[in-house]
């Protein structure tokens, strides 16, 4: 069973260059949401392992998005990335203090984040 992926991000951009990066990996399923409320609906509806998420985004941002996640018993175990172009040791501070795992500035390479995922989706080992 493929581990599942939910991308919170309002660039259609940068979703796409999340997913082929998240693609070129392997057997991962990818589910992707436009902005924090439609990752919030996705939520109850799909299991998933990992949430990659923006910060700045219309109607519910990155941060309220961790907020929730963390808050919910069905959720908290979850590991949550943030990529974001908020690169200020403010804003990194805040989104880990949240409960994300993992920071990441844009731009980022796509290895980090490749690294990132087998560490805290496969332990570390890929087959």
């Amino acid at each position: 069973m493929p581990k599942k992926i939910l991308i919170a991000e309002d660039s259609p951009t940068m979703r796409s260059l999340l997913v082929s990066t998240i693609a070129a990996m392997g057997d991962f399923e990818i589910v992707e949401a436009a902005n924090g409320f439609e990752a919030l609906r996705i939520l109850p509806r799909e299991k998933v392992d990992l949430v990659i998420t923006d910060i700045n985004m219309p109607d519910i941002n990155g941060l309220e998005l961790i907020s929730f996640i963390r808050k919910n018993q069905n959720y908290q175990s979850i590991p949550l990335f943030i990529v974001s172009t908020e690169g200020s040791e403010r804003d990194r501070e805040k989104g880990l203090s949240l409960g994300a795992d993992a920071y990441l500035v844009k731009p980022f390479s796509p290895g980090d984040l490749q690294k990132l995922i087998l560490q805290y989706l496969e332990g570390g080992t890929r087959g």
